[in-house]
């Protein structure tokens, strides 16, 4: 397993995180029952990942409770990243939001602490200062951000610390790439990377648009025909899927599963500390840990870079997968 250091937190986090979303019930997951997700999670510490990623919009607070159980004992050897609920993210929301997180993982302390959404019905320097607040009561370690463009970074690295934007970024959607890449590089803020297989397609589990489930098909990839669909536009589904065949023809090259090359693919990128990586499987697990071990040379990165370009430009800078305008800063 590859570490590395992000501002504010003392231990070195894996390059590898686990995501804990995909335990608990959601659009996108089936969920775990807590054994077999709390045996999926220490399956995953004593494979090196010491990084847990949850919220507590994650079935209401399911998520950090399954986490709660699994680090028992190891707290002192792993690292929390959690958010609160996005709401209005007043200073009283956050610290209830927080305090309740703490009782539920049952902790008395949060080492990422971060922002799920960019909301705006408060002012962004209350929110602000309310998770500075909670740094100085001891209740987190550092602060991070999730889905801020680079409008949104501006703004708030004007206010306050910023250790990580947590982000949806892989080879079939990389926004990131116009300018927030380089914006995060420049103020040393760590990218933290969601969806890092896009929600399966990535894994080579779809031949065509038409496999791909009810509820993984709500990206701006696919037409808004589709249902759930919010982002008002066409997509790009031929595109998307020629992409996806011309990576599954490196892989098979380089005789690489497909997700592993996807995982492997992140960890070369720049500003990239992590990539949260889920798992309802101890198996899973194990293949998340092996793509960390991945090198892909220079060329195989550039030619997966001209595999994807036609998406990437298509869909444009915007780092939300999900609809356009709002979060296109």
């Amino acid at each position: 397993m590859q570490y590395t250091k992000i501002r504010g937190i003392e231990r070195e986090v894996s390059r590898v995180a686990f995501g804990c979303m995909s335990t608990v019930p959601s659009i996108i997951y089936s969920g775990l029952e807590a054994d077999d997700a709390v045996a999926t999670m220490r399956r995953a510490f004593d494979l090196g990942i010491n990084f847990f990623d949850t919220a507590r919009a994650y079935a209401d607070g399911e998520s950090e409770r399954q986490l709660g159980e699994a680090i028992r004992g190891i707290r002192d050897e792993v690292v929390i990243a959690s958010k609160p609920k996005a709401g209005d993210l007043s200073a009283s929301e956050i610290a209830g939001e927080c305090e309740q997180s703490l009782r539920d993982l049952g902790v008395d302390r949060i080492d990422l602490y971060q922002i799920h959404w960019p909301k705006r019905v408060v002012p962004l320097e209350e929110t602000a200062r309310a998770m500075e607040t909670l740094v100085e009561q001891g209740k987190v370690g550092a602060i991070g951000v999730c889905n801020f463009g680079p409008t949104d970074l501006d703004e708030w690295l004007g206010l306050a610390p910023c250790a990580t934007d947590q982000i949806a970024y892989n080879m079939i959607f990389r926004g990131c790439e116009f300018t927030l890449r380089e914006r995060c590089t420049a103020a040393n803020v760590g990218i933290l990377c969601y969806s890092p297989l896009g929600q399966g397609l990535l894994a080579g589990r779809y031949e065509t648009a038409d496999d791909v489930p009810v509820g993984k098909a709500r990206t701006r990839h696919f037409s808004d025909e589709r249902p759930d669909a919010r982002h008002g536009q066409p997509g790009f589904e031929s595109e998307t899927f020629a992409a996806i065949a011309a990576i599954k023809s490196i892989a098979e090259r380089e005789g690489l599963p497909m997700g592993d090359l996807a995982l492997a693919w992140l960890l070369h990128q720049p500003a990239v500390s992590a990539v949260l990586a889920g798992a309802s499987r101890p198996d899973q697990v194990e293949r998340n840990v092996r793509a960390a071990e991945v090198t892909l040379s220079p060329a195989v990165l550039n030619e997966l870079d001209d595999a994807t370009a036609v998406v990437k430009e298509k869909l444009g800078p915007s780092i939300d997968m999900w609809q356009v305008p709002p979060r296109t800063a």
